[in-house]
Parts: C-alpha cells; sequence; structure tokens
C-alpha cells in the first residue's frame, strides 16, 4: 500500500467535506513528525495543505526553502527558533500561542528549544503537495543543494 492510499484511508469522505479525527504522527520529513493531515495526497485539494507537525526534544529541521509556496504556522506547544535569511544568520525565537508567517524562498532552518520537551505547530501551505516544492539549502554556501 502507498502513502497515498494510506493517508485516504483515515479520511472521511462526506461528499463535499472530508474529515480526519484526530489521529497519530504517521510519517516524517526533515526530523519533523506528522499527523496524517489534510493535502492533494488524501483530500484532492488543489491549492492548500495543513498538518499537526512534532519536533522532538533537541530536534532539528535542517535548512530548507519552500519554493513559489507561503507558510503559516501557529505554534501549540513548546519554543522553537528559526534561523533565517542568506547564510542563515537572522534569528527569531517563538513559543507556544505565536503565529509564524514564512515568505516563499526564505531559506530557514529549525530548531527545539528544549531538551526535554517537543515543540507541536498547525502547519497550513498555500502548496497542496506538502513537501514536493521545497529544497535543502547549505547554510555554509548559501546555495541550494539539489538531490
Amino acid at each position: 500500500m502507498s502513502e497515498h492510499e494510506d493517508l485516504k484511508a483515515v479520511v472521511e469522505d462526506g461528499d463535499g467535506i472530508c474529515v480526519i479525527r484526530g489521529g497519530q504522527n504517521i510519517r516524517g520529513w526533515n526530523n519533523i513528525r506528522y499527523k496524517a493531515g489534510l493535502s492533494a495526497k488524501n483530500v484532492g485539494s488543489e491549492k492548500l495543505s495543513m498538518n499537526i507537525a512534532t519536533i522532538p526534544p533537541g530536534g532539528v529541521a535542517y535548512a530548507h526553502i519552500h519554493v513559489d509556496f507561503e507558510v503559516m504556522l501557529y505554534i501549540l506547544e513548546g519554543k522553537v527558533r528559526h534561523e533565517y535569511g542568506d547564510f542563515l544568520k537572522k534569528t527569531i525565537d517563538n513559543e507556544a500561542g505565536d503565529f509564524i508567517y514564512i515568505k516563499p524562498g526564505v531559506p530557514h532552518e529549525v530548531f527545539n528549544r528544549s531538551d526535554t520537551e517537543p515543540v507541536v505547530a498547525m502547519v497550513a501551505r498555500s502548496d497542496a503537495s506538502e513537501w514536493e516544492n521545497i529544497v535543502n539549502y547549505d547554510r555554509e554556501t548559501g546555495k541550494v543543494v539539489l538531490g
């Protein structure tokens, strides 16, 4: 069974309104764990995806760039640091209750600031494919890493 089939299995399709009830973290990308969430993969959305992401204690989502799509986050639990911009020289700290907007094309790396508590965030993207339009970024060279 493929990932797409797995993701579709958790959806209640009510002929116009789709629902996923609760659920566990069932997949991952770049050291982040995700619930099934909603995307083109399971509800056929064309322009949006939404998920709950968890970064484990002490975890890092390594440097990357969202190509041609926006991301909005709401921190539900924990404390996070974004290092961002050219060579990731800028930093911003956020915690539970903060909203974050990441413009398309901004290099960033995400750190859980706690060694004991996870970061849990709601993530909304203007890209229904979720991770397909993300590229790695080398903080030393300031360049996109392909492959």
